[in-house]
């Protein structure tokens, strides 16, 4: 069973979500009842494509923008840090820095596609990490090297691709199928290429679906 996780970096809900969709499949995986594997690989989606590539913004001033100012901002943010906390994690949003996230999304499909076993989700792990715990700059090519390597991939090699231009036309492709299965939030996970789940769902629903869906598979 191929789960394709369409997600960002900077996106607080796919962070969320990816420890829920953790404990679902850690509860899948210690029931011998349920007789399928599940692969997960991250696929890309942008929040904000637009966002100038080289430079950063406090996100609590893009909140700002977007949500319409800076108490709404605060608002926002203050709930995600306390729905993030009940998922066990520490987010620091205050000190969070917008960036645009398609060199992070290189450096994902290079670990998927380049590098060892796991090494991708450990990757999207850190720079997770990075971006809403550490307050580093995910758009920024030191940063995406020094956490590719701690994920097991060859630094030179990361750094090679993101100087040039690999992975770029695979990014654009994957970008235009979520745009053509009308995936416009993130995350959904996508089963197969054929069933999706949108959102951070809780893990009990992510046990009821992928139950059925394997269900299915056994049946048909």
């Amino acid at each position: 069973m191929l789960v394709e996780v369409w997600s960002d970096v900077v996106c607080p809900w796919c962070y969320i979500g990816k420890r829920r969709f953790a404990a679902a499949t850690a509860e899948l995986a210690a029931d011998p009842t349920f007789g399928a594997q599940i692969e997960v690989v991250y696929r890309p989606y942008q929040l904000d494509p637009n966002a100038p590539v080289g430079t950063t913004m406090p996100v609590l001033d893009a909140y700002a923008r977007k949500f319409g100012g800076p108490e709404r901002a605060q608002r926002i943010v203050d709930d995600i840090t306390r729905l993030a906390a009940a998922e066990g994690l520490d987010f620091h949003l205050e000190r969070a820095r917008r960036a645009n996230t398609r060199d992070a999304h290189r450096v994902l499909w290079f670990a998927e596609t380049h590098g060892p076993a796991g090494a991708q989700a450990e990757l999207k792990e850190r720079l997770l990490a990075a971006y809403f715990i550490e307050g580093r700059n995910v758009g920024d090519h030191d940063v995406l090297v020094a956490e590719a390597a701690a994920a097991g991939l060859d630094a030179d090699a990361v750094r090679g691709m993101l100087d040039g231009t690999e992975g770029l036309g695979e990014i654009a492709e994957l970008l235009a199928f979520a745009r053509d299965a009308e995936i416009a939030a993130v995350p959904t996970y996508v089963i197969d290429r054929r069933w999706s789940i949108p959102g951070a769902q809780d893990p009990a629903v992510f046990v009821q679906v992928l139950r059925r869906l394997a269900a299915t598979e056994r049946a048909g």
